[in-house]
């Protein structure tokens, strides 16, 4: 009785009036009005002044009517969530990804599932890599990509790839005319940078210092994404993972080859309590494959360059000291 004299409330508060609201509902206004009494019994309060047969909701009643809203909205929409769960016959999984990967790149691998897709509802948040795996520890992602710059301690967890830098230039840009571009090259102009305590900053910024340069930075930011977009506005140039610089080859900006090997590293975390369901285990594959074709697709675009743009196998201990 209570949730129906509560959803007569909701209807008198939205039509304005217990005669709009009786008539929306089906029922006699005498109906209407007792079921206002009963509500106003068990709130222990007014919720309406009454001038003969008009109605003028108190502030109680607008409290009220804000927790009530908010508890059909979330009823709502687990009825849709229920309703979208009935059509499909895989159920659901749901990915967490640091934004290098969850922009462009998992967009691309879920499209390219087709039929496995089509029979799952896929949840894709994008977050930071320190928030997918909190989500990922607390069971709500089946599947994370992280960074290698967060903890993987109680999660079951392989490495992606590693992915290696390479220069985006604002169109028509000099050092466009270079096959591949140095560190003192880059130094000549306004630098576009990931924040100062990024991993990658920090692994270009002894690159640099080896080659006794530094760098100009005009801009710091936190997502490469931003980076490109800034490269883009001709701000300046970048040395951009280029998993990302894929999601930009047709925005306006160049790449060119990195004479120096700039890390980029990814990793997968699962929960430790479950296995990977059916679904999970087709995406892994998936996303091998895609980031193949992608680098395929990027190096297609610049001059040759003399080291590949990823690799799936760990990384020799000489190569990262």
């Amino acid at each position: 009785m209570l949730e129906r004299d509560i959803d007569i409330f909701r209807t008198v508060m939205s039509a304005g009036s217990a005669s709009k609201a009786a008539r929306l509902l089906g029922m006699s206004q005498p109906a209407v009005s007792m079921a206002l009494k009963r509500l106003e019994t068990r709130a222990g309060m007014a919720l309406f002044e009454r001038a003969g047969a008009k109605l003028r909701p108190t502030a109680e009643a607008q409290a009220l009517l804000a927790e009530v809203q908010r508890h059909f909205v979330g009823m709502e929409l687990i009825e849709q969530r229920l309703r979208t769960l009935r059509q499909l016959d895989a159920g659901q999984v749901r990915i967490a990804s640091f934004p290098g990967l969850g922009m462009g790149f998992m967009p691309r691998v879920l499209a390219d599932l087709g039929p496995e897709r089509e029979r799952t509802l896929v949840s894709l948040q994008v977050m930071p890599s320190q928030e997918v795996r909190d989500c990922v520890l607390r069971g709500e992602a089946e599947l994370g990509l992280v960074t290698d710059n967060v903890s993987v301690a109680g999660l079951e967890h392989a490495l992606f790839a590693h992915y290696f830098g390479v220069v985006a230039l604002p169109a028509g840009h000099a050092l466009a005319a270079e096959p591949v571009i140095t560190p003192a090259q880059l130094a000549r102009h306004p630098f576009v940078a990931l924040n100062p305590d990024d991993l990658v900053s920090v692994r270009l910024g002894a690159i640099c210092r080896a080659h006794g340069v530094q760098l100009r930075t005009a801009v710091e930011t936190a997502y490469t994404s931003s980076v490109c977009e800034m490269v883009r506005s001709g701000i300046g140039v970048a040395v951009v993972n280029p998993v990302t610089a894929c999601d930009y080859l047709h925005a306006g900006i160049e790449f060119r080859p990195f004479s120096e090997r700039l890390e980029f590293t990814a990793l997968t975390v699962l929960p430790s309590t479950q296995p990977p369901s059916r679904f999970v285990r087709a995406l892994l594959p998936a996303m091998r494959r895609r980031l193949q074709a992608d680098m395929e697709r990027l190096a297609a675009r610049m001059p040759p360059a003399a080291q590949a743009l990823h690799q799936f196998q760990k990384l020799a201990a000489a190569a990262t000291s």
